[in-house]
């Protein structure tokens, strides 16, 4: 994504260039988390965690069983409860591991269905396994997960008595990741690669780094909990300190990012010559070497990854062969920096970004030095795998952005805006790119998913995993992926069926009406809002509070902005619990209908002055008088300006109707005439806001003229329509 600084990245939507590879059709829903018995054998270096540690319970049978008598490594004592459902039995294994295995050994007093949680605090757990159909004995169960404690809670009895348990063994890694020392690997060969850290084979799990550096602490622990290992950004300098040692304290590691110009695709990023501007690419090198050098050692660092997007962006500042001349002289220049960090730093690899494949043979043929490439990719994930064998490359790859489909590949809606996918689309998009990450087996390394952000605006609703604080479906679409479950999570309300009354014509400031069914899974309360966005009409990326009313039934009545153009309409329905659902549908506005006959509409109209040539000028007095709202009026940039209209003869004015363009009067008289020289004034603001004014008045004249006194904007005065109603 584009406009990143090392600082605080943004991340405006953009239109951009799609790789080879087609859009993809989205995959089935996101699965249900309840998961059969599973054994798994012991891994070389799973160690028993359990045994001798603290263990506390529910209840005991009596002083005899304690909770302790479970974790003893003793086979002839027990744990029991006593005679209820609901009970449970816990361990503290000291500090946090990285939990692979559970072996229940029952005493006849079993339970049929339980749930296997994991906490990192003892308070708040998140279930990892859910069991059905017990038959006691011995259990073995696979788990995927970290934490410090584990418990172990019971749904239902075999019988009338309790839970018993001879041994509760808990088997895992301390730490909850790989080793904070060790050099880090890209190891194997041709297909049958692997990342390593520390000697021991490593997945990215991970996602895009998108809150500010400094609460990198508060936020770190979530994303643990979510599975993630490795958290993704793409500027690194002083500020970077806080993220490096968040991430470590939790056991995550971070690809250290490095950003080059014209980074962040088309639209986005300045350009640079490649060629001749040597002075940049020494500055760059020497700066990009100073943080090499001061982040080489810490123990959250995972790799460097020097520029995002840029081959592609070059196109945004050259064409034909020097645009090729320029592709390659960056792809050249990258190769210098990841020699120079393998210099100064070579535990730990090097790769580079781009959102197109066709950057790959520039990365072949200039860049040997990269030890692996990187890609950016979307709706059409899926097809970078065929992509890379085509392409015939030998190196292995990591996708550093992915999600749910972007605004430049999906089809238009019925009002030629991009259409948004569904909260639940979006989610099984996440689900089915890891599905074609994980399997491109010995290639593909893993993944930092796109975003852990915050944001509350157009482009966090479409992307952001928890915009404003509030976890949506694609957070645990997410955290199923890398965790393996999300049994026993409170989840999102969902939201469908959303429609919009009058999708294509909206009256500016009056009603229309919005509808959706929302449910919640979990049967938490609802607390439904409304939010408008006008990027579309106005560039205004923010969610602003809509006015609206409930009409029952998921059913509200909304006001339709002044501004004219297609508005996105946000249904978001929150369930106390830290969860939402987010739907998102287009409404054009219109201007409202006015009755009666416009009867300046063909009529000789007249300005002060219009401006001949500037975007989409000329724009004559004419365009404002011409029925058709997408012409317009535009005056000199200075006041005081006027526009009048003929109507032919003195005829009854009941209505005038001022669609403005941005540039609207802060201040106007409306006056009328009855020979075009001597004029009375009907009515006067000096609070123009622009948009649509609607004005009602009872005379008869034959001319009606705006006297345009004080400009919104510093731009001139420019009207759409000068409506005149009799």
């Amino acid at each position: 994504m584009p406009a990143h600084t090392t600082a605080g990245p943004v991340r405006p939507i953009r239109p951009r260039t799609r790789t080879a590879a087609s859009i993809v059709s989205l995959g089935a829903l996101l699965a249900g988390s309840l998961t059969a018995l599973t054994a798994a054998p012991a891994s070389a270096a799973e160690a028993l965690l359990s045994q001798g540690r603290t263990a506390t319970a529910s209840s005991t049978e009596g002083a005899g069983f304690p909770a302790s008598a479970a974790v003893d490594g003793d086979p002839g004592t027990r744990w029991a409860s006593q005679w209820s459902d609901g009970q449970w039995i816990q361990v503290d294994l000291g500090r946090t591991a990285t939990v692979s295995r559970i072996v229940l050994n029952w005493e006849a007093a079993h339970a049929t269905a339980y749930d296997i949680q994991l906490s990192d605090n003892g308070t708040d757990w998140r279930t990892v396994k859910t069991v059905t159909g017990s038959d006691g004995g011995t259990d073995e169960i696979a788990v995927s997960g970290t934490g410090r404690h584990v418990r172990l809670q019971g749904v239902t009895r075999s019988g009338g008595y309790g839970l018993s348990l001879w041994e509760f063994k808990v088997y895992g890694e301390e730490g909850g990741a790989p080793p904070q020392g060790g050099a880090v690997r890209v190891t194997g060969s041709q297909g049958n690669w692997q990342l390593t850290v520390g000697g021991r084979p490593y997945t990215v799990k991970g996602l895009t780094w998108g809150p500010a550096m400094a609460d990198a602490p508060r936020y770190m622990p979530d994303l643990r909990s979510m599975g993630v290992n490795t958290v993704r950004t793409w500027g690194t300098d002083a500020s970077s300190k806080p993220l490096l040692d968040a991430a470590a304290a939790q056991g995550l590691k971070v690809m250290n990012g490095f950003w080059l110009q014209p980074g962040g695709g088309p639209g986005s990023g300045g350009c640079v010559n490649y060629v001749t501007d040597t002075a940049y690419k020494n500055t760059m090198l020497t700066e990009f070497a100073k943080w090499v050098d001061t982040y080489k050692s810490h123990p959250a660092t995972l790799m460097w990854n020097v520029g995002n997007e840029s081959v592609l962006g070059l196109q945004n500042c050259y064409s034909g062969a020097e645009l090729e001349a320029q592709r390659n002289a960056y792809t050249s220049f990258v190769n210098d920096v990841a020699k120079k960090i393998h210099s100064i730093d070579p535990d730990h690899p090097v790769t580079s970004t781009d959102a197109w494949t066709g950057a790959w043979p520039y990365y072949k043929r200039n860049a040997p030095d990269l030890d692996l490439y990187s890609m950016n990719a979307y709706g059409d994930l899926c097809g970078v795998r065929q992509d890379w064998i085509d392409g015939g490359y030998d190196k292995p790859y990591l996708i550093t952005e992915t999600g749910n489909a972007g605004e430049w590949e999906v089809p238009d809606d019925i009002n030629g805006i991009p259409d948004e996918p569904t909260d639940v689309q979006k989610a099984e998009a996440y689900t089915k790119a890891w599905g074609c990450i994980t399997g491109h087996q010995g290639v593909a390394l893993g993944a930092t998913m796109f975003h852990y952000g915050l944001e509350h605006d157009f482009g966090g609703v479409w992307f952001n995993l928890l915009p404003d604080g509030l976890k949506r479906l694609s957070y645990y679409a997410v955290k199923k992926a890398y965790a393996g479950s999300t049994a026993g999570d409170n989840t999102p309300p969902v939201i469908t069926n959303m429609t919009v009354s009058t999708p294509t014509a909206a009256p500016a400031g009056r009603e229309f009406t919005v509808r959706a069914d929302i449910r919640d899974p979990d049967g938490d309360p609802i607390t439904p809002k409304i939010y408008l966005s006008g990027n579309y009409a106005n560039g205004d990326k923010r969610l602003i509070d809509a006015q609206y009313r409930s009409l029952g039934n998921n059913t509200f009545a909304v006001t339709a902005p002044e501004k004219l153009g297609v508005w996105k309409v946000y249904v978001q329905a929150e369930d106390g619990r830290g969860n939402a659902g987010i739907e998102t549908k287009s409404v054009k506005v219109v201007a409202p209908p006015v009755t009666g006959t416009n009867i300046a509409q063909g009529r000789p109209t007249t300005a002060s002055s219009a401006q001949a040539s500037y975007g989409d000028c000329p724009c004559p007095a004419s365009n404002a008088t011409d029925g058709n709202a997408s012409t317009r009026w535009a005056s000199d940039w200075s006041d005081p300006q006027w526009i009048q209209v003929d109507l032919g003869s003195a005829k009854p004015v009941r209505t005038l109707q001022l669609v403005w363009d941005p540039a609207y009067a802060k201040s106007y008289e409306v006056q009328v005439s009855d020979d075009g020289n001597t004029w009375r004034t009907i009515h006067t603001t000096t609070t123009g806001n622009g948009d649509i004014d609607t004005i009602e008045t009872a005379t008869t004249a034959r001319y009606v003229k705006l006297q345009l006194t004080a400009r919104g904007t510093g731009w001139g005065y420019s009207l759409h329509e000068f409506g005149v109603y009799s």
